[in-house]
C-alpha cells in the first residue's frame, strides 16, 4: 500500500556568501516513516534541518509539507504547521522543572491574550490547567511522570534527551526532526532510545527524520536513508542499499 508524502524537498540549497553549503537536495519522507539523514562531518546535515525549520532561509528550492510549500514561512509558522525538532546539543531550560519544560512546548496552542494572562482571568486559568494536565500525560507516556518536579538540569543525560523529545512532541508535530539524538549515549541508552523512537512514531502516528552518526541506530530503525556529502545528495535507499553502496563507503572511509 502506497503512503502519502508528508515532506517533499526539491532542489533545496543555501549559500553563505560565496560558499554553497547545500545544493540541489531532493528528500522525501512519507507518513509514518522513519528516515535517516547521514553523511560525513560537514556534509550539511544540520544545515538541512535549519532550513526545514527556517532557522535559515533557503536560497532556492521547495519544501512541500503536507501538500503546502512552506519555504517562505518563519520559525513559528513552521512549528505551528507541524514540524518540531531537537538539537545536537541538548537545549533545555535547565533551571526549570521537567514539567515546566514540557508546558513551554505547548506555547503554540495558547489562545488567551496577554491581558487575560496578566489579570489571570478564568480563560487563562482554564487553559493553563489543561496544558498542565496534557504535559503530565505526555511525561507519563514517555516514562518521566515521576520526575515532573525535578529540575531539568539534574536529570541523567539519557532522561534529558527524552525530555527534549517530550517538549518537541508537546507542539503536536506531524514530523519530528531529531538531530543526533544518540550523541553522548552509552550502548544501553542508545538501545532504549531506539525503542523510544519507534514507540513515538507508532503512538503519536508521526513521521521521523533523524541525523545520526551511530550507524547501528540508523540501520536498526530507519526504513530509508539519505546520504549527503559536501552538501549534495550522494545516495538514497534502504539500509541494505546504503551499506553496500561503494560511493557511500568511499565518502566515509575517505578512500
Amino acid at each position: 500500500m502506497s503512503r502519502e508524502h508528508i515532506l517533499k524537498v526539491r532542489g533545496l540549497g543555501i549559500d553563505f556568501g560565496g560558499l554553497t553549503a547545500v545544493n540541489g537536495l531532493d528528500l522525501d519522507v512519507y507518513e509514518g516513516e522513519i528516515v535517516g539523514l547521514i553523511g560525513p562531518n560537514g556534509a550539511g546535515k544540520t544545515t538541512v534541518f535549519n532550513m526545514l525549520t527556517h532557522v535559515y532561509k533557503p536560497s532556492r528550492g521547495e519544501i512541500i509539507f503536507c501538500g503546502e510549500n512552506i519555504a517562505s514561512k518563519n520559525i513559528v509558522e513552521t512549528n505551528k504547521a507541524g514540524i518540531a525538532r531537537t538539537f545536537q546539543n541538548i537545549r533545555l531550560f535547565n533551571n526549570l522543572s521537567v514539567l515546566d519544560n514540557v508546558r513551554i512546548g505547548y506555547h503554540n496552542t495558547i489562545t488567551y491574550s496577554p491581558l487575560t494572562a496578566v489579570l489571570r482571568l478564568p480563560a487563562f486559568r482554564k487553559q493553563e490547567k489543561e496544558i498542565t494536565e496534557k504535559s503530565m500525560e505526555l511525561l507519563k507516556i514517555l516514562g518521566l511522570g515521576d520526575q515532573a518536579e525535578v529540575i531539568a538540569g539534574n536529570l541523567p543525560y539519557g532522561a534529558q534527551r527524552r525530555l527534549e523529545i517530550a517538549r518537541a512532541l508537546a507542539s503536536g508535530p506531524k514530523l519530528l526532526l531529531l538531530d543526533e539524538p544518540a550523541a553522548g549515549m552509552n550502548p544501553q541508552e542508545t538501545g532504549d532510545l531506539m525503542d523510544m523512537i519507534r514507540f513515538v512514531r507508532d503512538h503519536f502516528k508521526i513521521s521521523v527524520l533523524l541525523i545520526e552518526h551511530d550507524m547501528k541506530l540508523v540501520m536498526g530503525i530507519c526504513e530509508r536513508i539519505t546520504v549527503l556529502n559536501y552538501g549534495m545528495l550522494l545516495a538514497e535507499g534502504t539500509p541494505e542499499d546504503i551499506q553496500n553502496n561503494p560511493e557511500v563507503i568511499k565518502a566515509y572511509l575517505g578512500e
